[in-house]
């Protein structure tokens, strides 16, 4: 407890509004803020007697002539001092620029209030490396297709399942999975998937936004409705009409206004705050969450959710697509990001497979960038990630180790073999219904759940195929 409360933030190069910004929200997590003008101010914090209470660094402004020295003058003072930049507009040159010059992280403005505490506790957990966080690694990534999605466990095959044969509806849907596990990628595909991809996927964080406005967000206002409120605006809903409506960690909502969303989703209508009309609206919701849905949680909204449930495993649970994973990661990263094209060596490999990854793929690919920026070479080895090795021999949580995976599964993940799974983590191989499912999920997903085409490839009848997908949960699920 007294570590939390004397955790301190250097705030460097930052205007006075945005200090205040910054000092509200970390305030929220117990930190208090450091005010630095200049990079020898900040040295001078440093080294002074409460020096030792900053646990955190964070540069308001990134030039790149300047920045690499003032990120050097602090480390200087602190050679493990995690170091994160904030920064304007488009972001991959200058993430890639800054964290060559030594940065741990990097958040682009506007910052979302959980994405700055969410880079604040990830680097200043000594038990975790900086920089794993590493945002800007999503922004590499272009939007996949459902089939383009990587990934070969049962579990993550059997949620892509769902999605593709979901994509073609326009029932809710609810994306339940650890924070990091993709459930926004998936959001995307399942957009591109349908029939409302020519129309707006627009997206709205319930957690960021505060309960006094949510309802504004979400369903618009009119003008004078509340106070500050000095013109009309359209909420979230009608920005998605004709197209899909992704709110994340929607648990967050406050009760009154899940039962004005089911409404919306019950009639059609939205009526906006301070207005006695309605408008049509024809939205597709999908929503996301990071555990099922709390007892707690709107009865008749819960209900339309569960129409279609897509649960995404761990990465921890899932440790053969690892291999795949990393590798195409690091294309990505070559790609947009013009880092040098890297491989990734068996040892490495090996390594990254007996982590637990409590950040998920968010995770993987946080330290995958980092390592691809600091490798001067061409292949990435095990001598590249030093602190998860560090990881798994002195860290005592369970979420830093994965369930032990079999011999042979490790080595056919790391040959890229075949992506369904054929040995248990026991060596001995699975049953034959069980990989036979496997198969049908894989060409679901990868046919984009058309039904007719996935039973020709496989050449089964469609009654056959039906009567296997009921089997598997699959008819009932979407």
């Amino acid at each position: 407890m007294t570590d939390n409360r004397t955790r301190s933030l250097l705030l460097l190069d930052a205007d006075p509004n945005e200090r205040r910004m910054v000092s509200a929200i970390a305030g929220r997590a117990g930190w208090s803020v450091l005010g630095a003008a200049c990079a020898e101010t900040a040295a001078g914090l440093l080294q002074g007697p409460h020096g030792r209470d900053v646990q955190a660094a964070l540069l308001g402004s990134w030039h790149p002539r300047t920045g690499p020295q003032e990120i050097a003058a602090m480390r200087a003072c602190r050679e493990n001092l995690p170091i994160i930049v904030l920064a304007d507009g488009e972001t991959v040159a200058v993430a890639v620029e800054a964290m060559r010059a030594g940065a741990s992280d990097f958040l682009s403005r506007p910052v979302a209030p959980e994405r700055l505490l969410e880079a604040l506790a990830a680097n200043a957990d000594r038990r975790r490396a900086a920089g794993e966080l590493a945002p800007v690694s999503e922004k590499l990534t272009p939007a996949l297709s459902l089939e383009q999605l990587v990934g070969a466990a049962p579990e993550f095959r059997a949620a892509l399942a769902i999605a593709a044969k979901a994509a073609r509806n326009r029932l809710p849907i609810l994306i339940v999975g650890e924070p990091g596990t993709g459930k926004e990628t998936i959001t995307r595909a399942i957009h591109a998937a349908s029939l409302r991809s020519r129309a707006a996927l627009v997206c709205l964080d319930c957690k960021a936004v505060p309960a006094n406005i949510i309802d504004s967000e979400l369903f618009g206002h009119e003008k004078g409705a509340f106070p500050g409120a000095f013109a009309a605006r359209s909420g979230r809903i009608v920005e998605a009409d004709c197209g899909t409506l992704l709110l994340d960690e929607i648990a967050a909502l406050p009760a009154e206004t899940q039962e004005r969303l089911d409404r919306v989703l019950a009639t059609g209508e939205v009526r906006p705050v301070g207005c006695n009309g309605s408008q049509s609206v024809d939205v597709r919701l999908i929503a996301t969450s990071s555990r099922p849905l709390p007892e707690g949680f709107h009865a008749g909204l819960a209900e339309r959710l569960g129409t279609t449930i897509v649960t995404l495993p761990p990465l921890r649970e899932r440790s053969s697509d690892i291999p795949a994973l990393a590798r195409h990661l690091l294309a990505r990263f070559s790609q947009e990001a013009r880092l040098r094209p890297l491989s990734i060596g068996n040892d490495a490999l090996a390594v990254l497979m007996r982590y637990g990854w409590p950040g998920n793929v968010r995770q993987l690919a946080g330290v995958l960038f980092r390592a691809g920026l600091q490798c001067d070479g061409h292949a990435l080895t095990a001598e590249h990630f030093p602190h998860i090795a560090t990881q798994l021999r002195f860290s005592g949580r369970s979420s830093d180790f994965a369930p032990k995976i079999s011999q042979a599964s490790s080595d056919g993940a790391i040959a890229a073999a075949s992506p369904v799974t054929l040995f248990e983590t026991d060596g001995h191989l699975r049953p034959l219904e069980e990989i036979e499912a496997d198969i049908i999920r894989l060409a679901i997903g990868h046919y984009r759940g058309r039904m007719t085409e996935v039973a020709r490839r496989l050449g089964i009848g469609r009654s056959t195929l039906y009567r296997k997908l009921g089997e598997l949960g699959i008819d009932t699920a979407a």
